[in-house]
Formats: C-alpha cells, structure tokens, sequence
C-alpha cells in the first residue's frame, strides 16, 4: 500500500470517529498521535462490523463479508488468505499491538445477534452480550494502547459492559421500533411487562422506566470497576479513558436524573456545558491518580466472567479455582 493510500485510510478512520462517536471524540484529542490513529482504526473496524450485522440494513454482500471475517478468525493464526480484502488492515493492526484474535471472534458473536429478533431472558445474557458487544472492545482497547499488566484486563472488560448497558438504556424505545429488546425479560416481567409490549409499543412507561433504572444501577457497579483499573494505563491514555468513561456515565446519569429513567422520550443527549463539567470532574480525578499513585489492589475476588474469554479472571479467595470469562 502506498503512503497516500494508507494516509486516505487514517483520514477515513478519523472521519468515523469524529462523526459516529461523539463522547470518545473529545477524549481521544488527549492521545498521542499514534495510540489516536490505533484507536481511530480499531473504532472503524467495530463500527464496520456493526453496519455487517445491522438487520436493518445488511446486503448479502455484507453477509458475505460477515461469514467470511468469521471464518478467517476462526482460522488463525493462518488464517491471512480468508480475510476480505477491504479488512486486512485490520489483521496488520492486531499483529502490530498484540489483538488477540479470539476477542475479535467474541465481538463477531455479539453483532451477530443483532441480526434477526433481539430478546435477551436474563441478566447473564444481557452482561454476556454486553460482554461481546463492548467488553471485547476494552480488551482491543488495552492492546493498542500498550497495556500490558493483566491486572487491567477484568476492568476494561468492565468498563465496556459498562458502556454497553448505558447504550441499551438510552436506546430503549429505538431498539424496540426494530424489533430488538436488550432489557431482560426476567427483569420486565417483574414489573408486569412482556417483552413484546416493548415492540409493540404498548409497554408501561413507569414500570420500563423501573427496569431500565434498576440497569443502569446495574452499570454503575461495572463503572466502578472500570476507575479501579485506570491505574494500570499509561498517564496519557489514563486522561482520555476517564474522559470518555465519565462521558457515558454521564449519559445514563442524566437520563436518571433529568428523565427518571425513561428511555421513551427520546434518545438523551449531555449537553456541551456538562460534558466540559464531566471533562473538568475527569481531569482531576488523573490528576489524583498521577500524583498519588494509589497502592497496587489486592484481587481476592473474581467476577464470573463467561465460557469463551481468552481472559481467566483472578483466583477466588480461598477456593483454589478460576473462572474464565
């Protein structure tokens, strides 16, 4: 590839980023150069596969691509001749940091659901789609970022269930007019709705706006998680990874708090003067870490992670085994 073309490539990337990604827009300004122009690269990439699996929208050309992405993954580390053509730059970028081509196939497996009709019964399936959706994404993330203490891993898997569970939140009433239901229908039947309600429509404003409130409490545990793990990123990344973590959590935050929870009114947006706040809240919070480093944490508990993750989390404290996720 000539030096135009792979310049037009990290324009294109760029492009993606700056339009389809408004609250990591602002913390990637904080990156270097080249962790800007690796994260540029691995957003395009997921959003690519996410058009791939958009039901709505999807070519058999795009399902093509689809089968094909699956199998050359499924082949590594041989696996170099069954890549598509337009999606070998992405296979360059997972050699040069370290991607690990099993988190790619999990994040496969999550846009393939959203291929047909979405209805998700319990939690594990909602944190095990997030996982997939989003928590491979903190994975990716952590490689072209060079990071490289394990320690970190469970957080940034973390931080993007995290994301994701703000995402669904937020995008209750779009997802249903396409005929997709992310909250779990153990959770809205307890509050006397069908899953079908939300489709049609006809779902009970105040008992989703219950549901989807008790979610996004769900997600504060997992942000939580993911602050404990900032300290394993280099001070740079450290700054923008707050940023666009207090950027999202602000998002549900509002939607708490300015809509009680209801996600019918309407996709919520932060607006600018409280992204600057949250930005401000950010800064110092790296600041803190940067100055006073905190003591390394003492893991004695692992989170149940799902069958299929490269990632082992931590031993349990006095059981002797591990889980993988």
């Amino acid at each position: 590839m000539s030096t135009n073309e792979e310049r037009a490539r990290e324009v294109a990337h760029w492009q993606v980023l700056a339009f389809r990604a408004r609250s990591f827009r602002w913390a990637s300004a904080l990156l270097s150069r080249a962790q800007r122009q690796r994260v540029a690269a691995l957003y395009a990439f997921c959003r690519a596969v996410d058009d791939l699996a958009d039901a709505d929208w999807v070519t058999p050309e795009d399902q093509e691509d689809l089968v094909a992405l699956q199998a050359a993954l499924a082949a590594e580390p041989d696996g170099a001749s069954l890549w598509p053509t337009g999606y070998r730059w992405f296979r360059e970028l997972c050699l040069e940091c370290g991607i690990d081509f099993r988190v790619v196939q999990e994040l496969l497996n999550g846009m393939a659901t959203d291929l047909g009709v979405v209805r998700l019964e319990s939690d594990r399936d909602l944190v095990q789609y997030c996982y997939r959706a989003a928590g491979t994404v903190g994975l990716m993330m952590c490689s072209v970022l060079g990071v490289r203490d394990p320690r970190a891993w469970r957080h940034a898997v973390d931080l993007g269930i995290a994301m994701q569970l703000t995402n669904i939140s937020r995008d209750v009433l779009e997802d249903a007019m396409a005929s997709r239901v992310y909250l779990p229908a153990e959770r809205l039947r307890a509050y006397g709705v069908a899953s079908e309600d939300l489709v049609k429509g006809e779902a009970d404003t105040e008992a989703v706006s219950l549901v989807v409130d008790d979610v996004l409490a769900l997600a504060e545990g997992y942000y939580r998680s993911g602050d404990e793990g900032m300290r394993f990123l280099p001070p740079r990344a450290r700054w923008a990874i707050l940023v666009a973590s207090r950027l999202y959590r602000g998002i549900g935050r509002r939607l708490r708090r300015r809509h009680q929870s209801n996600p019918m009114l309407g996709r919520v947006i932060v607006p600018w003067f409280e992204k600057l706040m949250l930005v401000g809240g950010a800064t110092g919070a790296w600041l803190r870490l940067t100055i006073r480093p905190p003591k390394p944490l003492r893991l004695t508990e692992g989170r149940d992670y799902l069958p299929g993750s490269p990632i082992e989390s931590p031993t349990r404290s006095g059981s002797g085994s591990s889980t993988a996720a």
